[in-house]
């Protein structure tokens, strides 16, 4: 098996009306918000759905060449506020209101029904991860596999791990990271005080609250020499700046989920096959997460990869093929039609 498929491009494309009508109170003229979405691969194959972590990162092209093409019907999109989805949460005056989970479950829902897609396979990691759970245990019956890598549930617990307890192994790191805030900031929770900084109306404040944020994230992934260390910093300054915006006001909230939930509800995915895959070597997302998945979903494997952490290795990459072709062996065909939003 090659470690990726050959680079395609999707053969329709589009962006996808998710406004409320709310007349403005998104922060863009018209209350108007569009997601990205791009179909590639076989038009009558088995639908499959990347979901990108971050929050907040956009979609990676990329994740097309881990399905078959002549199998899958992949299906690709941005979340609100980032990649090619407007409006761009990197615009300071654009209101985060209604990029929460829940808004981005519906999201993820009107794109099935717009590409008249019955069941899909779920594939994605880290913040991809807690999207994933979230959609699957609204609508089980809406899912035919998963396929994890890195997984995550974003719990409290998770969140002041990344950004407080890491900390004790990177203690450099962190201390530039925590003394990056106002003195007053430093003892109290680092992710709601960036949150506010990431909002200021001064742009100088904003970009040296991301720049130092994503400069712990690239301290964190430092170790990984068969991954992407410097993934977080290494992007324009219009994706670094929504990113770091859209993950701060997820993790400041809990990502409004209740402590536990996903955990709690995982018996709402049972009879979904699932393939989770993590990473030995992740500091930022203990296996512990992945194991207390596994168990509470019986239908799930578990596949640790031991020279693996959060950004991958070509253990993992194969891994993730793997199991991704295997439910593609007589899997069920994909929808009869195309929306009918496409951009030539």
């Amino acid at each position: 098996m090659p470690e990726k498929f050959p680079p395609i491009e999707p053969y329709a494309h589009g962006l996808l009306d998710v406004g409320e009508g709310d007349n403005g109170d998104n922060g863009h003229s018209g209350g108007g918000e569009w997601i990205y979405w791009e179909t590639s691969g076989n038009p009558e194959g088995k639908a499959a759905l990347c979901v990108h972590g971050g929050p907040g990162s956009g979609g990676r092209r990329h994740a097309r060449r881990q399905f078959d093409p002549e199998v899958y019907r992949i299906v690709l999109f941005d979340q609100r506020g980032c990649g090619e989805s407007r409006p761009h949460a990197s615009d300071p005056a654009v209101s985060l209101a209604r990029n929460t989970t829940d808004h981005l479950i519906a999201d993820m829902e009107r794109l099935r029904e717009h590409l008249g897609i019955e069941r899909w396979l779920l594939y994605g990691g880290s913040w991809g991860s807690t999207l994933i759970l979230a959609y699957a245990e609204r609508h089980p019956e809406r899912v035919s596999e998963i396929v994890i890598a890195g997984v995550t549930m974003t719990r409290p617990e998770e969140t002041d791990w990344l950004y407080h307890g890491v900390g004790r192994l990177l203690p450099g790191p962190w201390e530039a990271f925590r003394d990056a805030l106002p003195a007053a900031d430093r003892t109290g929770n680092l992710v709601t005080a960036y949150n506010r900084l990431l909002n200021s109306p001064d742009e100088a404040v904003r970009v040296a609250a991301a720049r130092a944020w994503t400069r712990w994230e690239d301290a964190v992934i430092a170790h990984e020499a068969l991954g992407s260390p410097g993934a977080y910093s290494d992007r324009p300054d219009d994706s670094l700046m929504a990113f770091v915006r859209i993950c701060a006001h997820y993790f400041a909230h809990d990502a409004w989920l209740e402590d536990g939930q996903l955990l709690r509800d995982a018996h709402r995915l049972a009879g979904i096959p699932g393939v989770l895959i993590h990473g030995r070597l992740d500091l930022g997302s203990p296996l512990k997460t992945a194991w207390e998945l596994a168990k509470a979903w019986p239908d799930a494997e578990l596949k640790v990869i031991d020279d693996s952490g959060h950004t991958g290795s070509p253990a993992m990459r194969r891994t993730i093929l793997a199991a991704i072709a295997r439910f593609g062996e007589g899997g069920e065909g994909g929808e009869r039609r195309e929306g009918a939003d496409r951009r030539g």
